[in-house]
């Protein structure tokens, strides 16, 4: 029985993940798939190109939100922080590689540190605070995704609590820089679009 509640639990931490806002906000009020507009991506990013800066911040906080549900009510239910970090791999899986949308999805940096919030709040503060200051003094959204990617495993390595879980944060941010690898072209090419230029935003 535990068995398979922890299946079930792996599971529906998945399918939250394949919530997809930035599709549901485009097709429910522009009509619009947004994987046929702008960089293709459905993530905040291109719904700030779609739709505005307001309703990206809508998608951003609410894709954070799958990821903070799993991680403060898994451990309500299964007390072993392993298998809520499982679990919270399981909803970035969803996020990326969602099942309602063919397994096309977004790079996950948002549902990531949504989760990361919620299982350890003050250090990931840090890492949100890291990554708000490399975009707004770079305006650059990708770049500010791909330092948080690198922070985490280095928060992990400095935090106590953190530390026995340092490969699991080795292996998101690899996930993380593998879904930004034509941003990271980009930016070495010296081509990647700037926050303010909000009709050419990639993500």
């Amino acid at each position: 029985m535990a068995d398979a509640m922890k299946i079930m639990l792996v599971v529906c931490s998945y399918l939250m993940g394949s919530i997809s806002f930035a599709y549901l906000f485009a097709k429910g009020f522009r009509g619009i798939d947004i994987r046929t507009v702008g960089s293709g991506n459905p993530g905040a990013t291109n719904v700030a190109r779609l739709m505005g800066l307001k309703a990206a911040l809508v998608v951003l906080l609410l894709d954070a939100l799958k990821g903070w549900i799993v991680a403060v009510t898994v451990p309500r239910l299964v007390a072993d922080p392993g298998f809520v970090l499982l679990c919270g791999l399981a909803v970035i899986a969803g996020h990326n590689w969602p099942v309602f949308l063919s397994f096309r999805g977004g790079k996950g940096v948002a549902t990531t540190l949504g989760f990361f919030l919620g299982f350890a709040f003050l250090p990931t503060i840090g890492v949100v605070a890291f990554v708000a200051a490399v975009i707004y003094l770079t305006r650059y959204v990708s770049l500010g995704s791909i330092a948080g990617s690198i922070a985490i495993p280095v928060l992990m390595v400095l935090s106590p609590e953190l530390r026995s879980y340092v490969l699991y944060g080795l292996l998101i941010c690899v996930v993380i820089l593998w879904r930004h690898g034509s941003n990271i072209k980009r930016l070495l090419q010296g081509t990647e679009s700037r926050l303010e230029k909000k009709r050419q935003v990639r993500s």
